[in-house]
């Protein structure tokens, strides 16, 4: 099967404090804040959801597609994934701005003080199928991206009948309940954790049923409760696997994906 993955394509920056930080906010200078933390610690991760499903697909054997907008320092991550068996040709890259980024600073109580620079990321929305190198493929992952190149790409696959699996997850908050409930249409998987299922419905005002009419399969992650997956006529149900055997529960959304 050629699969077809699309959405960000990300570095993450991962920063560690070791204090404070309420002891060095100021409540009664919040007009005026300048602050800079010294950290002890850093690391570097390749991310963003597009990057992390490709890569574990690659690693069950198959060999999907990439398809993104990253940036002029894409080099090493580009080398890693295609080691790992990932087509990244039709990667799109924007030599003006560097890859899309998530800078994390975290204190010893596990607060966080967080950016993200969407850099090449907000280049995706003009990037379509039909532009990709090679044929359109027999299914397009629609995974969190810049919001109009998600729509865009739902809309493109309905227009050629290709196959798609909608993940709209991280952005289901930024997303409106007119752009959720006409992207989720005529997806061959749509895939949700229960707390993204309840803000789509209050948002699209769709019971459960009628999300479930308005794709052939549903998935619905309920974290250490397993997930449920739902066809026209039948649910699914799947448990977690152990928990005493996770180290960390880190990426095991876009783990799943790749997997289904």
């Amino acid at each position: 099967m050629d699969i077809i993955v699309t959405g960000s394509i990300a570095y993450d920056y991962l920063m560690r404090f070791p204090g404070s930080f309420k002891e060095h906010i100021l409540t009664e200078a919040l007009n005026q804040v300048s602050l800079s933390f010294l950290v002890e610690e850093m690391t570097k991760h390749r991310g963003g959801t597009a990057g992390n499903i490709a890569y574990t697909i690659a690693r069950f054997g198959l060999r999907p597609r990439l398809m993104g907008t990253a940036g002029q320092d894409f080099g090493d991550y580009r080398a890693w994934l295609e080691d790992a068996g990932v087509d990244c040709s039709p990667v799109r890259i924007i030599h003006e701005v560097f890859t899309a980024s998530f800078f994390c600073n975290t204190d010893n109580e596990n607060n966080q003080i967080s950016s993200f620079y969407s850099g090449a990321m907000s280049y995706a929305k003009d990037y379509s199928l039909a532009q990709m190198p090679g044929n359109m493929g027999d299914l397009v992952i629609i995974s969190p991206n810049d919001p109009q190149a998600m729509s865009n790409l739902a809309a493109e696959c309905r227009q050629h009948h290709i196959r798609f699996v909608y993940d709209p997850s991280q952005q289901v908050a930024r997303l409106d309940g007119e752009t959720l409930k006409r992207d989720m249409q005529g997806a061959y998987v749509m895939i949700v954790n229960e707390y993204e299922t309840h803000i789509i419905s209050t948002k699209t005002g769709m019971s459960l049923d009628e999300i479930r009419q308005a794709v052939n399969v549903l998935v619905v992650t309920h974290g250490k409760d397993g997930s449920r997956i739902y066809t026209q006529n039948d649910v699914l149900e799947v448990p977690a696997f152990p928990t005493e055997y996770i180290k960390d529960p880190t990426g095991a959304g876009d783990a799943y994906r790749a997997g289904f």
